[in-house]
């Protein structure tokens, strides 16, 4: 396919800080790409360069000549006072948008992205609402490329899903900064790593996430074995030039040239692997042996007005992890707060065990000082700092959150946004919990922090209230979901692809219950003995249903063998039709799961009567 932009050589660098070394690489015009990395890597410097915001120190960028090449930052920002619909009239007049009327296709756009009923006035919208506007004013310019810095930032996960199934419809080539991996997986076909463990700065697979890791795993395998073949070839070469003066002096110039060059490469190579390390992110327990750590009875709470949810309980014992979901503005900041003692209930009780330490991760988070220096940041200014009764030095708890040595003196503000998510859980690590409370914690993580506090989140000995729009995480860490609606109703979930499958659905799945609802009464129609009996056709569906699961599932484990086919790797169309069909197959598996719950649920509503008036 034709290429629309290529990077050739490009070095960058920020003081003593090089960011890129002579990395070349090239984008076509069909293809999807998600681009991640560690934090501090570049990425949103590379979308900067790509467009010409910045520019590099060395190096050539080639622009598709014509080529209309729109920029979403990360930071949403509008004209003081602007409304809705002139920040698009704008977007469309800088662009030279060719409409013969541009407010009709102000107003349509406006639609599509869901603004009907939403104020006009763009400071009255939440963060959420101000990313779907960014978005909106990108796609109404009608791209050729759209580089995207993180546009997941700020959106709930009705949100996410929503830009989910845009994209996949979007007319454009798109480079998408992210660290949501569900969104990396079900979004690009083509995955891009910065990152410096590579020797070309950078690590590409033609595919979605999970194909990326199984390629990239396979690749560094293979860089830690040639290190130890190259090791052992550097050892005999330099055995042999230290044997004795008169070996070395028959041997040619050239040949003693290429040891210098193997001893070179060896430390290039050992310096890349031993770049490839993540976060030690690891929380403290109590080690308390109390089953109940909190209960909450009944809770009711109510702001400005709006009742946010009522009668809700819930029991935090060792090793729950609960997952909170819902709207931005739904409740669930304030659900937490509750059960952090922030905030009274209006209704219902909570009780904690004695001495309860809980600690809690904000949303806002603590505001770091940014003229202090990181060493001040980690360890208040001193040489170490204690960790689960033992001293630990500055340096060594540093290089724990991935920071050098060099960096120590560095002021708050000059590094990453991520680099200063680490500093915060590395000072949260310090005070021992029995509950953990994360509003957002995931906020500026690159995948490889993400990784390692799943793990310690999982190895928590205590409990879990979790509050992100991580999806995998809510997935890989929570024993169970709870959505706040900001309806006064609270669902139960068992995962993200059940609640998926219960917001497209028009019957509610049985696990979205009322969570106080422990004892749940029957509804007066149930209990005629009459309500909503299964009909002939969904009896014959339901004796059929695990069969016909069972056939959905080969049919998706045939598209995901298709899509690992290596033969295809290189050919981009044929790998965005596989993976489309891949897709397709993975949402019939959970579309038909989420139908064997409903008609389960409605022959067991039919159940109920007859057993009670046999009684």
């Amino acid at each position: 396919m034709p290429t629309l932009l290529t990077c050739q050589a490009l070095t960058k660098a920020y003081g003593t800080r090089v960011l890129f070394d002579g990395l070349s690489i090239s984008f076509a015009d069909d293809e999807r790409v998600g681009l991640f990395g560690p934090n501090g890597a570049g990425k949103s410097t590379m979308l900067k360069l790509l467009i010409g915001l910045e520019q590099p120190d060395n190096g050539i960028i080639n622009r598709r000549r014509g080529a209309r090449i729109v920029h979403l930052p990360q930071e949403d920002r509008f004209p003081e006072g602007a409304t809705v619909h002139a920040v698009l009239a704008d977007a469309l007049a800088e662009h030279h948008s060719a409409h013969h009327d541009p407010l009709v296709k102000v107003n349509v756009t406006l639609s599509k992205f869901g603004f009907d009923g939403v104020s006009d006035q763009v400071a009255e919208l939440s963060g959420g609402w101000k990313k779907r506007l960014a978005l909106a004013r990108a796609f109404i310019q009608e791209p050729d490329l759209l580089l995207m810095d993180e546009p997941t930032n700020h959106l709930d996960l009705d949100g996410i899903l929503w830009l989910e199934e845009y994209l996949t419809r979007a007319p454009f080539a798109f480079i998408a900064v992210s660290h949501d991996r569900y969104f990396l997986d079900r979004v690009v076909n083509r995955v891009v790593e910065l990152n410096p463990v590579y020797p070309d700065g950078y690590f590409s697979v033609a595919g979605a996430y999970s194909l990326f890791l199984e390629k990239r795993a396979d690749f560094l395998d293979a860089q830690q074995a040639q290190e130890s073949t190259l090791a052992n070839i550097v050892r005999r070469e330099a055995a042999f030039l230290k044997s004795n003066s008169k070996a070395q002096r028959k041997k040619s110039k050239a040949r003693i040239e290429d040891a210098y060059r193997l001893h070179d490469d060896l430390r290039d190579l050992q310096k890349r692997n031993t770049a490839a390390t993540t976060a030690g992110i690891d929380f403290d327990g109590t080690g308390r042996k109390s089953r109940m750590l909190l209960e909450a009875k009944e809770l009711s709470k109510s702001l400005g007005g709006q009742l946010l949810f009522q009668d809700v309980s819930l029991l935090l014992a060792p090793g729950t992890r609960v997952g909170l979901l819902g709207a931005n503005g739904a409740g669930k900041t304030t659900l937490i707060r509750l059960l952090a003692g922030a905030l009274p209930p209006d209704s219902g009780t909570i009780r904690r065990a004695d001495d309860l330490r809980v600690v809690v991760f904000d949303q806002q988070r603590e505001q770091l000082p940014q003229d202090a220096p990181l060493r001040s940041a980690l360890a208040g200014g001193s040489d170490g700092i204690e960790f689960r009764g033992r001293p630990v030095h500055i340096s060594a708890w540093a290089k724990r959150f991935l920071f050098r040595e060099d960096q120590l003196a560095l002021p708050v503000r000059e590094i990453s946004g991520g680099e200063q998510a680490r500093v915060l859980i590395a000072r949260l690590m310090l005070r021992p919990a029995d509950v953990l409370i994360l509003d957002e914690p995931t906020n500026d993580l690159d995948i490889a922090s993400r990784d390692i506090l799943e793990e310690s989140l999982l190895e928590f000995p205590g409990a879990v209230v979790l509050v992100t729009h991580d999806r995998f995480m809510l997935d890989r860490v929570c024993t169970e979901l709870l959505e706040v609606t900001g309806s006064a109703r609270i669902s139960r979930y068992a995962n993200t692809a059940q609640w998926e499958s219960a917001r497209t659905s028009t019957t509610p799945p049985p696990a979205a219950q009322s969570v106080s609802d422990a004892n749940p009464k029957p509804a007066a129609a149930t209990q005629k003995g009459s309500a909503n009996p299964l009909t002939t056709r969904e009896q014959t569906e339901l004796k059929y249903m695990e069969q016909t699961i069972q056939e959905a599932e080969a049919h998706a484990e045939a598209c995901q063998r298709a899509m690992e086919d290596p033969a295809i790797a290189a050919d981009h169309e044929e790998t965005h039709k596989r993976w489309q069909a891949l897709d397709t197959a993975r949402k019939q598996v959970d579309a038909l799961y989420a139908r064997w719950e409903e008609l389960e649920a409605k022959k067991q509503a039919t159940k109920a009567p007859r057993t009670a008036q046999s009684k």
